[in-house]
C-alpha cells in the first residue's frame, strides 16, 4: 500500500473538472428555481432562537449533540451555542479556514482545516494538532478515544484522541478524481464504516483491517469526470442499515454487520440521505424530492414541486421531513406522502448542510452565519 501522501495531480485535476461543473452551474441557462404556492399551515412550529456567529470563509455542515450545536464561524472559527438557548458558550480561532464538517463525541471536537491541519479541541481550548498528507471534506469522526479522518487520497487515518498519535492509515489506489464534497464516515458497532469511490468499506477501528466492501455504484463512462461515483455525506443508518448515495450514480442500503449489500439502484443526485426505520429519502440533482422503501428499495413516492431550489440532504422528524434551499427556506413535507407541511425562514442565505435534530429542536446553519431553531408543535 501506498504511504497516506497528498497526490498533487489527482487533487489538481479533480479541481479542474469541479471548477467546469461550476462553471457549467453558474450557465445562464440554468433552469429557475421553481416558484412556490403560498405555505402550508398543517404543521404549526415555533422558532425557539436564533443567533449569528459570523459567514465563514467556506461554510460546511454544522454538528450538534443533546447539549451543543457546533458551527464554523467568523474569523476561521469553531463556535459551541447552547443547544436549548442558542447562546454562545465558547469559541476559539483555529488560524484557517475549516474545510471539513464538524466531529465530535460530546467532549472532544475536531476538524481540518485549509492547511490540511486535523485540530482536536474541547472546552474552547486546543488539545492537539497534526498535519495530514491530504486534504479533507469529511467530518472527522470522534469515537472509542480516537479520531478518525477520511482524506481526499481515500486514505482513512486513525489517531488517538487524547494525543494526537497516528495509530494506523489505511490507503488504497481509485479513480484519479475525487470529489470536493462530504463523504462517509461512521461507527456501526464495533466497525468503522467509510466510503471509499462508490464503495462503503468496513474496517476494523482497532488497527484498519478491512472487514467487508460493500460496492454502491461502479465507475463507468469515458472520462474521469463521468467516472466520478464518491459516496457522499450525509448518510442515513438504522441499527446495522446503512444507506448511502454514489454521486449522480445510484442509491442503496448495506447490512453493515455482514457487508451485503441490501439494495442499490440508479439515482440522480449529489446529495446525501435522510431517512427512519421505514423510508429512505434523497434529494435529487433537478430537485426532486424522493422517498424509497428501506427494505427493497421500492419507490414510496416522489415530488417535484421544489425543483432547481438546491435542495440539501433531507433529515427525517417525527412525522415529517425538512429538506433546506438555496434561499434560507426550510421545507416540511409528510413523511407519507411528501405533501407540504410547513414551510420556514431564516435569512435568505442558502442553508449549509443537512438540517439538524436537536432533541425536539430543528436547527440550520445559513451561509451569511445564521443559526436559526424552530420546534415542531
Amino acid at each position: 500500500m501506498k504511504p497516506a501522501v497528498r497526490p498533487i495531480p489527482r487533487l489538481w485535476l479533480a479541481g479542474l473538472a469541479l471548477a467546469a461543473l461550476a462553471a457549467c452551474s453558474s450557465s445562464p441557462d440554468k433552469p429557475r428555481p421553481a416558484n412556490l404556492p403560498p405555505a402550508a399551515t398543517v404543521l404549526g412550529t415555533q422558532q425557539v432562537w436564533t443567533a449569528q456567529v459570523g459567514a465563514s470563509q467556506t461554510p460546511v455542515a454544522p454538528r450538534a449533540t443533546a447539549d451543543h450545536v457546533f458551527v464554523a464561524g467568523a474569523g476561521n472559527s469553531v463556535v459551541a451555542l447552547a443547544a436549548e438557548s442558542g447562546k454562545e458558550v465558547w469559541r476559539l480561532a483555529l488560524g484557517a479556514p475549516v474545510t471539513t464538517g464538524i466531529g465530535t463525541d460530546g467532549d472532544t471536537v475536531a476538524v481540518v482545516t485549509q492547511d490540511n491541519d486535523l485540530v482536536a479541541m474541547a472546552a474552547g481550548q486546543q488539545l492537539w494538532r497534526v498535519r495530514l498528507g491530504a486534504s479533507a471534506q469529511t467530518a472527522p469522526l470522534v469515537a472509542g478515544r480516537r479520531v478518525f479522518v477520511l482524506a481526499a487520497d481515500r486514505s482513512v487515518v486513525s489517531f488517538d484522541g487524547q494525543t494526537g498519535k497516528r495509530l494506523w492509515t489505511q490507503t488504497r489506489t481509485g479513480e484519479p478524481l475525487v470529489l470536493n464534497q462530504p463523504g462517509a464516515l461512521l461507527a456501526v458497532g464495533d466497525t468503522l464504516v467509510a466510503g471509499l469511490g462508490g464503495r462503503l468499506v468496513g474496517l476494523n477501528p482497532l488497527n484498519g483491517s478491512v472487514r467487508w466492501e460493500a460496492s454502491i455504484a461502479n465507475a463507468r463512462g469515458t472520462n474521469e469526470v463521468e467516472r466520478l461515483v464518491d459516496i457522499v455525506g450525509p448518510v442515513s443508518r438504522v441499527g446495522n442499515s446503512v444507506c448511502a448515495r454514489a454521486y449522480a450514480s445510484a442509491v442503496g442500503c448495506v447490512d453493515a454487520g455482514s457487508g451485503r449489500v441490501t439494495w442499490s439502484k440508479s439515482a440522480l443526485g449529489s446529495q446525501g440521505l435522510g431517512g427512519d426505520d421505514r423510508l429512505v429519502f434523497g434529494s435529487e440533482s433537478d430537485g426532486r424530492v424522493q422517498a424509497w422503501q428501506r427494505s427493497n428499495g421500492e419507490d414510496a413516492w416522489s415530488v417535484d414541486r421544489l425543483k432547481h431550489r438546491g435542495l440539501t440532504a433531507p433529515v427525517a422528524l417525527g412525522r415529517v421531513i425538512a429538506v433546506g434551499d438555496g434561499t434560507g427556506l426550510v421545507h416540511l413535507l409528510s413523511r407519507e406522502d411528501g405533501a407540504e407541511m410547513a414551510r420556514l425562514s431564516s435569512d435568505g442565505s442558502a442553508i449549509v448542510g443537512a438540517p439538524l435534530l436537536v432533541g425536539p429542536s430543528l436547527v440550520v446553519q445559513t451561509r451569511n452565519g445564521g443559526v436559526f431553531a424552530w420546534r415542531p408543535q
